[in-house]
């Protein structure tokens, strides 16, 4: 969670006068508790809803028949995805909607909801009856046909044969995928001497693994209750408005305030829904995925096993129930089937622990070279204690990490802002402050067009020598008005992905029980965006994030990530530059040196290569159903993914030590020394770092 504490108390007052507003206009709404679907609750929620964000919210989308066709279409998506439950005769059914959501909102009612909910819920019982008859008869696996996975482009099943027919086409498939599991498992399991199961008998056993699988996929269906469907129903509404514009069920709300307690579990990574699948968006620094070292941001989670026990097949299923599944005692194993962006399957083995808050903060590393030392500096978040101004936050242990750097006569420094997903604003300021002398560091517009310029005003500069600042697609928010100061500035060099995140919004938290009658029940709240990031050359962070002087290929070069894979993203924009002086340094030559590097550098040609293979599996989406052809695509794929692995045995020649008043800690805490060899053991097998020392080499000369 991006927090601008400071920006969401000086838009209190504007909340503060919608709630007085609405308390007034809704007041009439009558007493009632109770557990069925309550009419004039829901229309109540409606209206508080519709008038927060038509007077509140940073840009309001208006309500007309376009927005409508938007929420229709995006709706059918949550709803079947794969187009393997409603018929081409319900969606006619539901068109007469398809312009009129806009006015069914802005009259307080659901009309579209009402219809399509009892539909969808008849639709999942027959499909369970498909499933079962199907899997019961063993596959002809030696026919010639296939299946495209772009649902999207896909019609809705004219009549339930077809939609049969696309069930077991993908049942199939599942089949096949969990038929070269086992074979593999058989292969490599050489301590046991028990005879290998036939081919028979592996179909067999994959046609029940699916089976259950599926069993597990329609189990969470029938606990979805009918105020959750209304909620993805009126978030789909609401995220019309923008990405970071969302609805909170009571029992979410109750989530979201324990996290923000700080309250911690699992494996120590933040997971996303993403159409019908659950994605990696964040490893947590310090929790055992990163200790593991194996899962990625943008991987997504297939199956969830518990120890040996057989996985279960999560596509489709409920978020919290994926959490609770992954969650665990410490000790305890959790194996993770996982799809990779380049299409490969892989599953990972992690072992539950307690998330170490510690490696939330910032730490650093000398670097010794041939030609100098340098330093690095990896900052997980922009954190701060509003409790307690005491407390350790990220510009006050920044601060300190670069004055022992000096002290060891550091010649460059490092700061690593990869996968920083940001944190204060305040913070930030004041972090730039480190390495300009003063000046406006990042404007803020309001939702009344007001602008806003936060300052640097302490003259003193910390670090004035040569300052590389390392990106990636998940640097955002926070990083990315620290990379975008640096870059405006003229003070450092921005190296990584093609660009940063793109998250230049700020939302504000608004408890909707604020709103009338208390006796209504718990009404929830309401996530909404009240301002805008703008740098002080005048772009904005929206949407295009920062873009790096020196672009470093990833896997996700050719695609795209962040705010601009959204479809209902804030536009990007400018206003008025801000007065500032920006360093006379001239970086030109020192990036044209390191564009040459890079264009020559045999991993980065591999890498390229791979980020290019990406793209075109992505665009793959037919699989074939005759097993010998797609054992050999899966083979292929297999000998491309082996091709590009050797990146992971890539290991750079710079050595990197722990600071002094470290080494001194680490004879009492012996924890610590195993964090610090861990770290220091990824930094040896960086490429992105070895370029930034590259960089610095030149920028010292």
């Amino acid at each position: 969670m991006n927090a601008i504490w400071q920006f969401m108390k000086r838009n209190y007052r504007i909340i503060l006068i919608v709630v007085a507003l609405a308390a007034a206009l809704w007041s009439f709404i009558p007493n009632k508790k109770t557990n069925d679907p309550d009419p004039e609750k829901e229309a109540f929620l409606l209206g508080v809803l519709n008038f927060v964000l038509q007077n509140a919210h940073y840009h309001p989308s208006e309500l007309n028949d376009e927005f409508s066709e938007k929420v229709y279409t995006n709706y059918l998506k949550i709803l079947d995805p794969n187009k393997r439950f409603l018929l081409q005769s319900d969606v006619k059914g539901f068109e007469k909607h398809k312009t009129t959501i806009d006015d069914e909102f802005k009259a307080q009612r659901m009309d579209f909801f009402e219809e399509s909910y009892p539909v969808f819920e008849q639709r999942i019982k027959e499909a369970q009856t498909y499933y079962k008859e199907i899997l019961k008869e063993p596959f002809d696996l030696t026919k010639s046909e296939s299946i495209n996975t772009d649902y999207e482009k896909q019609e809705f099943a004219n009549n339930k044969e077809e939609l049969k027919e696309r069930w077991k086409k993908q049942l199939k498939l599942n089949v096949l995928s969990n038929i070269e599991d086992k074979q593999k498992l058989q292969e490599n399991d050489s301590l046991k001497k028990e005879p290998k199961k036939s081919f028979t008998e592996l179909e067999k056993e994959a046609r029940e693994s699916v089976l259950k699988s599926l069993n597990e996929y329609f189990e969470f269906f029938e606990e979805i209750s009918r105020e959750e469907w209304m909620s993805f129903y009126i978030n789909t509404i609401l995220e019309q408005f923008d990405p970071h514009t969302n609805y909170m069920a009571p029992d979410d709300k109750k989530k979201f305030d324990e996290s923000m307690a700080g309250s911690m579990e699992g494996i120590g990574a933040q997971l996303r829904k993403k159409s019908e699948n659950t994605e990696i968006t964040e490893i947590i620094p310090g929790g055992p995925a990163m200790k593991q070292g194996e899962l990625e941001n943008g991987d997504v989670i297939l199956k969830v096993g518990q120890g040996d026990e057989q996985p279960i097949d999560v596509s489709g299923m409920r978020l919290d129930k994926v959490v609770k599944m992954i969650k665990g005692k410490k000790g305890t194993i959790v194996s993770l089937t996982v799809k990779k962006v380049d299409g490969s399957i892989k599953v990972i083995s992690i072992m539950r622990d307690k998330f170490e808050i510690e490696e939330t903060f910032a730490k650093s590393s000398i670097i010794e070279t041939a030609n100098g030392k340098f330093g690095i500096i990896h900052l997980p978040k922009f954190y701060i204690s509003f409790e307690n101004r005491d407390n350790r936050d990220a510009f006050k242990d920044v601060a300190k990490e670069i004055e022992y750097l000096k002290e060891q006569k550091v010649e460059g420094i490092i700061m690593d802002l990869r996968n920083n997903g940001g944190g204060s604003l305040q913070t930030v300021v004041d972090m730039v402050g480190l390495f300009i002398e003063q000046g406006p560091v990042v404007q803020v517009k309001a939702k009344n067009g007001s602008r806003d310029v936060l300052y640097d005003k302490d003259k003193r500069v910390q670090w004035e020598g040569p300052l590389v600042v390392l990106i990636n697609n998940y640097s955002a928010s926070a990083s990315e008005i620290f990379a975008a100061a640096i870059q405006d500035y003229n003070r450092g060099l921005v190296l990584g992905s093609k660009h940063s995140f793109g998250k230049g919004t700020v939302q504000n938290l608004l408890d909707l029980n604020r709103f009338g009658n208390k006796n209504i029940g718990d009404l929830g709240a309401i996530k909404f965006t009240t301002q805008k990031f703008y740098r002080v050359n005048g772009g904005s962070t929206q949407l295009k994030g920062v873009e790096s002087d020196v672009v470093l290929p990833d896997r996700f070069l050719y695609i795209d990530t962040g705010e601009r894979d959204s479809d209902n993203a804030m536009p990007w924009d400018k206003i008025e530059k801000a007065n500032y002086k920006p360093f006379a340094s001239n970086f030109a030559p020192i990036v044209e040196k390191s564009k040459k590097r890079v264009a020559s550098n045999t991993e980065f040609k591999l890498l390229d290569e791979s980020a290019k293979w990406v793209k075109e599996q992505q665009n793959d989406n037919t699989f074939p159903l005759k097993y010998e052809d797609y054992i050999a695509k899966s083979k292929n794929i297999e000998e491309q993914t082996k091709k590009f692995n050797v990146l992971k045995d890539y290991k750079n020649n710079l050595v990197f030590k722990s600071l002094p008043y470290e080494e001194t800690i680490f004879a009492k805490d012996t924890v610590l020394l195993n964090k610090r060899k861990r770290w220091h053991k990824s930094l040896n097998n960086d490429l992105y770092v070895e370029e930034a020392v590259n960089v610095l080499k030149d920028l010292k000369k």
